[in-house]
């Protein structure tokens, strides 16, 4: 298939482009040509302001694609572009979503229906006009109401990684062996994780697959920031200083309530998702 992937040059999105080479797609990797990317010839590039409709206009006029990733829209303005500019132009349309989608907190796992993008009051605006959970919330909704061709809204959990640049995972271990409080609101809160490269992985099987609507992906599992605490304490051998003072530096991954999701939409399509314990301490180990 040909292939278009909308950023795609860190973290997960090199996973997604790696699967999606080994299966035998041709791909372009389309981005503002700042960060490189370690797949030489094998790929396809094209330099484009994904945030500038004029910019995408002007480089996919004479395009068509099978399938196109788009890793980077976070407002509405950017999928209403997107609908816009790859109008005719694509089969499937797979844009990253987040678990961010559900507001709020409950101890039960998120179905996808818990947010119905399709009913969702339809907005415009940019960047500085929200905030990450409701530009994805806003995305979502122009996308599923708008969209001339098929969608799919992979919602993600927190995504861990050797190569995470947001170091989340990094600033417990590194507090702990250091000997540095920080603040959690809530050990108690559990949460769904992703590997980087289940990420990659699953994102790739989409193009097969071609499901369409919000898709929620998370590894099977959940574990609450003080379980992920006391595993980082035995693997480093050090104990953590937690605090309760607020106004020092708060966990990344400290959220006040529990968010998690089930991912039954995904595995009756036939993915199977790894399980939590299957990676993360090996994960944590290498990052010690």
């Amino acid at each position: 298939m040909k292939i278009l992937v909308l950023g795609g040059t860190r973290f997960f999105g090199k996973v997604l482009i790696s699967r999606l080479l080994e299966i035998g797609h041709a791909v372009t990797i389309a981005t503002r040509g700042i960060t490189p990317d370690p797949f030489g010839e094998r790929v396809n590039r094209i330099v484009v302001d994904r945030f500038s409709e004029a910019s995408l206009r002007k480089t996919f006029t004479d395009t068509r694609w099978d399938v196109i990733y788009d890793q980077i829209c976070y407002t509405p303005n950017e999928a209403k572009a997107a609908c816009h500019v790859f109008l005719g132009k694509v089969d499937q349309y797979i844009f990253t979503s987040s678990m961010a989608v559900y507001d709020e907190f409950k101890d039960d796992p998120f179905m996808e229906s818990d947010f119905d993008p399709y009913t969702y009051p339809l907005t415009v605006g940019g960047q500085a006009d929200f905030s990450y959970s409701e530009g994805k919330r806003a995305s979502e909704a122009y996308f599923f109401q708008k969209a001339p061709f098929p969608v799919t809204a992979v919602r993600f959990p927190i995504v861990m990684g050797d190569d995470d640049y947001t170091e989340r995972l990094t600033f417990h271990i590194e507090r702990i062996k250091g000997g540095k409080p920080f603040y959690v609101p809530n050990e108690h809160s559990k949460m769904s994780y992703i590997s980087s490269e289940e990420a990659g992985d699953f994102l790739a099987w989409l193009a097969e697959t071609r499901l369409t609507g919000p898709v929620n992906a998370c590894s099977e599992g959940m574990i609450s920031i003080k379980d992920l605490i006391t595993m980082i304490e035995n693997i480093v051998g050090i104990q953590a200083v937690l605090t309760s003072n607020k106004r020092l530096e708060k966990s990344p991954y400290g959220y006040y309530g529990t968010k998690t999701m089930s991912t039954e939409k995904a595995k009756k399509a036939g993915y199977a998702f790894t399980n939590l314990s299957d990676w993360l301490p090996s994960l944590i180990e290498s990052q010690k």
